[in-house]
C-alpha cells in the first residue's frame, strides 16, 4: 500500500461529522450550510437531468458553464477571461489536486500558509513535492512578508494562497496581496490561489483576485467553487482559471482524475451564474446575520470569539476563554458529553500548530445556532 495514504488520518471534517451522528450532536464542525441555496438553481438542475444530455460532457466543462464563469468574473471582478482559460472540476478540492499535480515536480518545495485546508499538504506530497509551512499568527492572522521570504529556497516552486481564509475567516488586505505578488514575481513562483470564499464576504464587499495584480495573471491558478457561491456544497462543481499555457496543463491533470462533472449540475450552475448576481448580496446578509447571532451567543456564554470577516467559520480562543484544555481534548468532550461537534484548529497545521483554538461553522438556521450555543455553554462547564 502507498504509505502516504496508509499512514494518513481520516479528514478531521469527516471524523467530527461521524462523531456528531454517533452522539446525536449539533454539527458545527463540517462546513456545510443548512440554508441559503436558490430554489431556481435546483429547478434548473432537475430540468437539465430530464431534458438534457446525461452522457460524458467535455472534460474541460460544458461550453455554457465555461462561458458563464468567464462572464461572471468579468462582471464581478473585472477579470478579462476567455472560456478557454476555464476548466470545470468535480469540486474545488479536485481543482486544487489537479493544479498541484500539474505544477509540482518531484523534489519541489511548496509554501503553505498555515493553518491551511487539510488537502494541501497531502496533495503536494502525492505530487512528489515537499510542503513548507509558514504560520499565520492569531488573532490577527496577518501575512508577514519577511517570514515567507525566509522559507523560500532554490527548490521552491509554488505557493498555495487561500483568500478569504479558511479557517481564520480572514480577508487579506491589499498590502498583503501585494506582498504575495511581489514574492511570486521576484522568485518566479506559481501561485495556486484558493479563492472559493470570494463571495462569502461579510463586512467588506470588495474582493481583489490575486490574478488582477500586475504580473500575476500569467503565474496564478485561480480556484473557484459553485458550492460556496450557491450554498450547494454537495454538488461538487468547481473550476480552475489560468493563463492559456497553464490552463492547458492543469486540464490534462484533471482529465485523469475525474475526467468530467455531472452535466445537469454544470448546466444549472451556468444558469445560476448567468442569472444569479442578484442572489449574492442577500446571501451575504443571511450569513452575516448568522455570524452575529452565533458570536453574540458564544460571547454571552463566556467565550472569546475571534473576528471573522468572511467564510462561514469563526474561531473560539479556548485559553482566553478560561478553558484549561487543548483543542483536541475540548472537541472530544464537546461532542461526546455536551452534544456539539467543533473542529480543533491544530488539524490545519503539521508543524507546531496552535492548540488553543477551535473552529465553528455559523452557516446554520437560527435553531441550529441556538442549540449549538447552548451545547457550547455545557462544554465550557466541563472544564470549569
Amino acid at each position: 500500500m502507498n504509505p502516504l495514504y496508509q499512514q494518513m488520518k481520516t479528514s478531521v471534517f469527516e471524523r467530527m461529522s461521524d462523531l456528531a451522528i454517533r452522539h446525536g450532536a449539533v454539527n458545527l464542525g463540517q462546513g456545510f450550510p443548512d440554508f441559503g441555496w436558490p430554489d431556481e438553481i435546483l429547478e434548473a438542475a432537475a430540468r437539465a437531468l430530464t431534458d438534457g444530455s446525461n452522457q460524458y460532457p467535455p472534460s474541460r466543462g460544458i461550453p455554457a458553464l465555461r462561458e458563464a464563469v468567464a462572464a461572471h468574473y468579468g462582471r464581478q471582478q473585472n477579470l478579462e477571461l476567455t472560456p478557454d482559460q476555464v476548466c470545470v472540476t468535480s469540486g474545488a478540492t479536485e481543482a486544487l489536486g489537479a493544479a498541484i499535480l500539474a505544477t509540482v515536480r518531484p523534489g519541489d518545495e511548496v509554501i503553505l500558509l498555515t493553518p491551511a485546508y487539510d488537502s494541501y499538504a497531502p496533495m503536494v506530497r502525492r505530487a512528489g513535492g515537499v510542503p513548507v509551512e509558514v504560520a499565520l499568527r492569531p488573532p490577527e492572522w496577518r501575512i508577514e512578508r519577511e517570514r515567507i521570504e525566509q522559507a523560500i529556497g532554490p527548490k521552491t516552486r509554488a505557493l498555495i494562497f487561500n483568500n478569504p481564509h479558511n479557517p481564520a475567516g480572514r480577508l487579506f488586505g491589499r498590502d498583503e496581496l501585494e506582498a504575495i505578488a511581489e514574492l511570486a514575481r521576484s522568485h518566479d513562483l506559481i501561485v495556486i490561489s484558493d479563492e472559493v470564499w470570494e463571495h462569502v464576504i461579510l463586512d467588506a464587499p470588495d474582493f481583489t483576485p490575486l490574478a488582477s495584480l500586475p504580473g500575476m495573471a500569467e503565474r496564478t491558478i485561480k480556484i473557484g467553487s459553485a458550492g460556496k457561491i450557491f450554498s450547494l456544497t454537495g454538488w461538487k462543481v468547481g473550476w480552475m482559471i489560468a493563463a492559456p499555457d497553464l490552463s492547458d496543463v492543469v486540464a490534462r491533470a484533471h482529465q485523469f482524475l475525474t475526467f468530467s462533472t455531472a452535466p445537469n449540475l454544470q448546466a444549472a450552475v451556468a444558469f445560476g451564474l448567468d442569472e444569479g448576481d442578484a442572489w449574492i448580496e442577500p446571501m451575504r446578509r443571511r450569513f452575516t446575520r448568522a455570524r452575529d447571532r452565533m458570536t453574540e451567543g458564544l460571547r454571552s456564554a463566556g467565550y472569546v470569539v475571534l473576528d471573522a470577516a468572511s467564510t462561514y467559520f469563526l474561531c473560539v480562543d479556548l485559553a482566553a476563554s478560561g478553558v484549561r484544555a487543548d483543542d483536541e481534548s475540548f472537541a472530544a468532550a464537546a461532542v461526546e458529553k455536551a452534544g456539539v461537534a467543533v473542529v480543533p484548529l491544530s488539524d490545519f497545521s503539521e508543524v507546531d500548530p496552535p492548540r488553543h483554538l477551535v473552529r465553528l461553522c455559523f452557516g446554520k438556521k437560527d435553531e441550529t445556532i441556538d442549540a449549538g450555543v447552548v451545547a457550547m455553554a455545557r462544554a465550557k462547564e466541563l472544564f470549569a
